[in-house]
């Protein structure tokens, strides 16, 4: 279908369920687009140009494209711009040629698709240039929509963040609730590593619980809601022991203070969570 690939992402099932999804597959009455198939002749061709009405980071086009070459496999498609790059409002995106039901059809999800992920790209980025200079590294979360995490991930990096843990396989993350059933930091740790979990993200929200967190065997400190004086205490105690993360309550006018507190990471649930659409808009002429 295409060359996109996403170690874990299905691109052409993804694709086919949307698809299914926006024309009522499985449903009485559905399984087609009927205002296309009774407006547009089955042989008219559009060309099309998707255009971004916003300054974005660009995110998804070799997606977009996916969409609309699984109903028209010979539709002419020639992407104008490179994933990750910065344009600005009215730059040309994508241009089209092929079928013009085919094209219709695909329009909303294509559209859905790349607005927000380059809404996603576009947010990662304005935080990773508000953290100014700092060696900190900007870090999404699992704060994702259901289905769709290796996409937002994907968003992020495009970014300019980096990835935290995929999902619940890929490392321990020690919050204040296994805290609480564990009894202390130090325990629940202790039972992680006894476990044979090399990977152990500890959260921690006052500076007497990081000795016992790092005693215990924590590989990654996740310092919570912490003021910046605070983490820069934190960050003194472990003295480069471990990787230390800020997370909780960072916005654009925080996020400088907070990685200039000397942190490793600094975590932004909303990159995912609330990123705003970009406007792109998709215009076709018929040929």
């Amino acid at each position: 279908m295409t060359s996109f690939s996403l170690p874990g992402f299905d691109l052409a099932q993804f694709v086919t369920a949307t698809l299914a999804e926006d024309l009522g597959v499985g449903l009485p009455g559905g399984g087609h687009d009927v205002t296309s198939e009774s407006v547009i002749p089955a042989d008219a061709e559009f060309s099309g140009v998707m255009d971004s009405r916003d300054p974005i980071t660009v995110c998804g086009l070799p997606i977009a494209a996916a969409f609309f070459r699984a109903l028209d496999p010979a539709m002419g498609i020639e992407i104008l711009v490179k994933e990750g790059e910065v344009v600005p409002a009215g730059t040309d995106l994508m241009r089209l040629r092929g079928n013009a039901r085919a094209m219709l059809t695909a329009e909303r999800s294509a559209l859905n698709t790349v607005q927000h992920l380059s809404g996603i790209a576009t947010m990662a980025r304005e935080y990773v240039q508000a953290m100014g200079h700092s060696a900190c590294v900007l870090l999404d979360t699992r704060k994702t929509i259901p289905g769709l995490r290796h996409l937002e991930k994907y968003a992020t990096r495009t970014g300019g963040a980096q990835n935290h843990r995929m999902g619940l396989w890929d490392a321990a993350m020690i919050k204040d609730n296994h805290v609480a059933v564990a009894g202390g930091v130090g325990e629940a740790v202790k039972r992680a590593k006894a476990a044979g979990v090399t990977r152990i993200i500890c959260e921690v929200d006052r500076i007497d619980q990081i000795e016992p967190a790092l005693e215990a065997g924590a590989s990654h400190l996740l310092l919570d809601n912490m003021a910046p004086a605070t983490l820069a205490e934190a960050v003194k105690l472990v003295a480069g022991r471990v990787p230390c993360e800020a997370s909780g309550g960072v916005r654009l006018d925080t996020i400088k203070a907070i990685a200039a507190s000397g942190v490793d990471y600094v975590s932004v649930g909303r990159l995912t969570q609330s990123a705003p659409a970009a406007d792109i808009g998709l215009d076709f002429t018929l040929l």
